[in-house]
């Protein structure tokens, strides 16, 4: 059985979680966080999700999307059409390489209780927004991220654009996803009715309890 590293806190971990989900592939989960076992090789930067297969290991999020349509190609997360099929993995590009990294810059200071210049916050805000502006260029949401049918687009933008917009309103007081025209809580209402986001989105919340626990713990 294919087996999954990460931990359900982690938006890329979620990524790849959910089309496990959607496709019906068993799978289990192995409880991970950063900078573990990579010197075994089976992440090399210790990041998470990686996967462990009949062939060996594998990591990446993208990659691992990749691999699972191509070793489960029914029901399908990628049009047949090449060209929409492009279309769908471009958007993905933009949402993970472009929001939800120039978005990550932020979270040591929403999520993680730390403090950050005002000039890098400043210089980050003008860059999200700026980037926020093109993934909204080539999305759709009509009503699903590209297009009228679920896809791999949805399984990347469902778990990374909630919190580029929890983290800029943390930071800035002010919502950019939102201030960029998208209406990302009515596109998560939208996706929260498949039976495959409501796991992942109950398992992220028991991990949250989990980890708050775990902090708590420690500080006394």
């Amino acid at each position: 059985m294919l087996k999954l590293y990460g931990f359900p806190l982690s938006n890329y971990y979620n990524k790849v979680k959910l089309a496990l989900l959607e496709k019906g592939v068993p799978f289990e989960e192995v409880l991970v966080h950063w900078g573990v076992e990579g010197k075994e090789g089976k992440s090399p930067l210790g990041k998470v999700p990686y996967i462990e297969t009949e062939d060996g290991f594998l990591c990446e999020s993208q990659v691992i999307l990749d691999y699972i349509e191509a070793r489960w190609p029914t029901p399908a997360l990628v049009p047949a059409d090449p060209w929409q099929a492009a279309k769908v993995r471009e958007l993905i590009t933009y949402c993970d390489l472009h929001v939800e990294l120039c978005a990550r810059q932020l979270y040591p200071q929403a999520f993680f209780g730390g403090s950050l210049p005002e000039k890098f916050t400043e210089r980050v805000r003008g860059d999200l927004a700026r980037k926020l502006e093109a993934f909204a260029s080539v999305a759709q949401f009509a009503p699903y991220a590209a297009g009228d049918e679920f896809t791999m687009a949805d399984c990347a933008v469902y778990v990374s654009l909630p919190l580029a917009a929890l983290a800029s309103k943390l930071v800035y007081g002010e919502d950019l996803v939102a201030a960029a025209g998208i209406d990302w809580k009515g596109y998560v209402k939208l996706i929260e009715q498949r039976p495959s986001a409501q796991k992942v989105a109950a398992d992220r919340k028991a991990d949250q309890a989990r980890a708050m626990a775990a902090n708590k713990a420690k500080a006394q």
